[in-house]
């Protein structure tokens, strides 16, 4: 139940970021929006998809790679309520999601190295 309510209030958040609008910034998101659905091969409930890289398994990633891997790695970081940093999501793997990825690895007492690899991305999209 409570992994269904951070779900709803996060819901408006991550589609938000989804639509690529500032309103995450303003504090307001649009309620009329549906929320985020699983990849292609991935069901459940649980199962999470951010919409920023297409591939079910998406390629290793860790601190100075750019791009929509880093955003989607963000998003999910983020929702699963790490802090990201700053700038939010940015799709820089700088510091501050090095350190949101290692504090995740370590909650879901999988290895702790900041690197975002096969398991990693199975457990942000599906939880620990």
């Amino acid at each position: 139940m409570r992994r269904l309510r951070r779900f709803a209030t996060s819901a408006a958040v991550v589609i938000t970021l989804l639509a690529g609008t500032s309103a995450l910034s303003m504090g307001t998101a649009s309620a009329a929006q549906s929320a985020p659905s699983a990849p292609a091969g991935e069901t459940g409930a649980a199962a999470v998809y951010c919409g920023y890289h297409g591939a079910v398994t998406p390629p290793t990633i860790r601190r100075g790679n750019t791009g929509n891997a880093v955003r989607e790695a963000q998003c999910l970081l983020q929702f699963w309520g790490f802090y990201i940093g700053p700038t939010g999501i940015d799709g820089d793997f700088g510091g501050y999601t090095d350190a949101a990825a290692r504090d995740f690895q370590r909650t879901c007492r999988i290895g702790v190295d900041g690197i975002i690899g096969p398991v990693t991305w199975n457990r942000l999209r599906n939880g620990c």
